[in-house]
């Protein structure tokens, strides 16, 4: 059976991964369904290295971008989907299971988007989620909820080709990448902070909450940069 041509405006983005197995099943997953976009943040030094050193790493390690932060990798996407299994937590996010992914996607612009993988023990922290503008759930039995990374990679992957990805019902150009949604994000933790709002101690679960906030409203592009200038505006005057 051929699958349908999948999107290449989706980046599949693994975070502090530890295990070089874990990191060549998720290129050749990517391979398998036809992804080409590979980025890694933090990635532990030696298992990096192994992956791409190891006989047919091909050309998605090859071509990885290797990012020193999440916002770093993200910047050019429009959507952000974090994979969890969620467990105790209770996210400020939308949960979102597999098979839903592309109905609500439809609704959405993804002119880039973003699949999210955390560490192989730990997964996304809520820092790191709170950069996503959903969660993704792959629906396992409660008794083993998390599964390994290359499967799940694998996974998410076959259902978004399987599907040819979602259609893009607006214009791209007019959405807000992940860099405009950091940079509001950074102004309004800043004059939270200069009014004293927010306390330093609490200073980093504000941030948090701003930026989970900030990608639930699904801003627009000129919007977000309007938003932008008059917290700015607002800093200066508080600052002087």
């Amino acid at each position: 059976m051929n699958l349908p041509q999948a999107s290449p405006a989706m980046a599949v983005v693994l975070v502090r991964t530890r295990n070089p197995l874990n990191i060549g099943a998720a290129a050749r997953a990517m391979i398998n369904f036809g992804f080409h976009d590979l980025r890694v943040v933090e990635p532990f030094d030696l298992a990096w290295q192994e992956a791409r050193s190891a006989v047919g790493a091909g050309s998605i390690l090859a071509s990885a971008r290797e990012c020193s932060t999440l916002a770093e990798a993200l910047a050019d996407c429009t959507c952000v989907l974090g994979t969890s299994a969620i467990g105790d937590r209770q996210p400020l996010q939308p949960i979102i299971d597999l098979p839903a992914a592309l109905p609500w996607l439809a609704q959405r612009v993804p002119g880039r988007m973003a699949l999210v993988f955390g560490q192989e023990k730990h997964g996304l922290t809520n820092d790191d989620l709170s950069h996503c503008d959903a969660i993704l759930r792959i629906p396992t039995l409660p008794e083993q909820a998390s599964m390994n990374l290359g499967q799940a990679v694998a996974v998410c992957l076959y259902e978004f080709a399987r599907s040819g990805h979602a259609p893009m019902h607006m214009d791209a150009a007019k959405t807000a990448s992940a860099a405009d949604l950091e940079r509001l994000t950074a102004s309004l933790h800043r004059l939270l902070c200069i009014s004293g709002y927010i306390k330093p101690i609490a200073s980093q679960g504000a941030l948090i909450e701003a930026r989970a906030l900030i990608h639930r409203l699904a801003l627009g592009r000129e919007d977000t940069h309007l938003l932008t200038g008059m917290l700015a505006k607002i800093e200066r005057k508080l600052r002087h």
